[in-house]
């Protein structure tokens, strides 16, 4: 009777654990499920406001003026123009801000990973997370100062300082936890080789982390490509597609700025919008492909 008691207890607390661990994954699923409404609802909005301008215009002229967007709006036709400029300029003030920060994070991920214990190293890795907090006004504002008035004008250049600092971060992080998670015996077989330690940490240990480092460094520039705050500050904008760095630069965020501020552009929004959405998507795409194909 006391095995049998003892049996009809344990399938008692089996089934009772079994019901809970049912109600948890339910609510589990349950309350993601509510937590990804409101990006389907945003990606809806998006895509169904947003295709009605989403043509050829849209990669090959500049944005249109208010006037010429009123008369189009008068007349039931499409809003002309298209957002050009600010296509180049997220390009040109992305990919600079990119020159600046991987040879820059990659550096102090790597000293960070290699000096975990040093005070110095500590000290920066602290400043790390505290710039990573920092807002991104207060980034503007930073290179405001550094860049613009120094120079005397805003510029691509200014804008792509800003996103440097915003980038810096994560890029440093991704490097330094990348290095960490690679087996010390690869670091040690390479200067038992003969190899030197710089050779070792370049030719070893960085391609080895080729994946996390690409990752983090791609998760970095789809964090800055919306960012409008710092541009604002730093880059302006500008009606013509300009290619010198130190003049007046327009961005895709820009864009969309100037034109919530213009009735007559609100159109527009919602395409521009939708090609930034698309971007940013493309690039956490790639980021897991390559996450999962140099996984470590």
């Amino acid at each position: 009777m006391k095995d049998k008691d003892r049996d009809k207890m344990m399938w008692s607390n089996i089934k009772k654990r079994s019901a809970k661990d049912k109600i948890v994954f339910g609510a589990i699923c349950f309350f993601s499920f509510l937590s990804m409404i409101p990006l389907f609802l945003i990606i809806w909005e998006v895509v169904s406001k947003g295709y009605k301008n989403f043509n050829w215009r849209l990669f090959t002229q500049v944005a249109p003026s208010s006037m010429d967007a009123l008369i189009a709006k008068m007349s039931g036709e499409p809003i002309p123009g298209g957002i050009l400029n600010g296509i180049t300029g997220t390009f040109l003030i992305v990919g600079l801000a990119v020159l600046f920060t991987v040879p820059l994070g990659l550096f102090v991920g790597i000293y960070l990973s290699e000096h975990r214990d040093n005070k110095f190293a500590q000290t920066v890795s602290y400043l790390t997370d505290l710039l990573q907090g920092m807002p991104s006004i207060v980034i503007g504002i930073i290179a405001y100062i550094w860049v613009v008035k120094p120079l005397g004008s805003y510029s691509a250049l200014a804008g792509s300082v800003a996103l440097t600092i915003m980038m810096l971060p994560m890029v440093v992080r991704s490097t330094e936890e990348t290095l960490k998670m690679l087996p010390h015996s690869l670091k040690e077989a390479g200067l038992a080789l003969g190899a030197s330690y710089t050779d070792v940490i370049f030719k070893v240990m960085v391609p080895s982390g080729f994946g996390g480092i690409f990752t983090g460094i791609l998760l970095a520039v789809s964090r800055v490509m919306g960012e409008t705050a710092p541009l604002m500050l730093t880059a302006l904008g500008a009606s013509v597609v300009n290619w010198n760095i130190l003049e007046p630069t327009a961005a895709i965020p820009l864009l969309i700025w100037d034109f919530y501020n213009d009735p007559n552009l609100v159109d527009i929004i919602w395409s521009a919008s939708l090609l930034l959405l698309i971007v940013i998507f493309l690039l956490n795409w790639l980021a897991k492909i390559v996450a999962r194909k140099w996984k470590i």
